[in-house]
């Protein structure tokens, strides 16, 4: 079984939120590389998009758990 929701918008806005997290990591990571501490920010841009990940995750989950049963 897949982590993932099946194909639809759950889907896609779970994959996007996903992928902001990991490039704010980064951006966080190379921000405090460099010494500067905008990369607070990035770490909570990251926190934010993991929690809107698993939401959509989650939503779709339940979605589907109600439609079988």
């Amino acid at each position: 079984m897949s982590l993932l929701p099946p194909p639809g918008p759950a889907r896609r806005l779970a994959l996007m939120a996903l992928v902001v997290c990991v490039l704010s990591v980064a951006a966080a990571v190379v921000a405090f590389v460099e010494g500067s501490f905008v990369g607070v920010v990035w770490i909570l841009m990251a926190g934010i998009s993991s929690n809107m990940a698993w939401f959509y995750v989650r939503k779709a989950k339940t979605q589907r758990a109600g439609a079988a049963g």
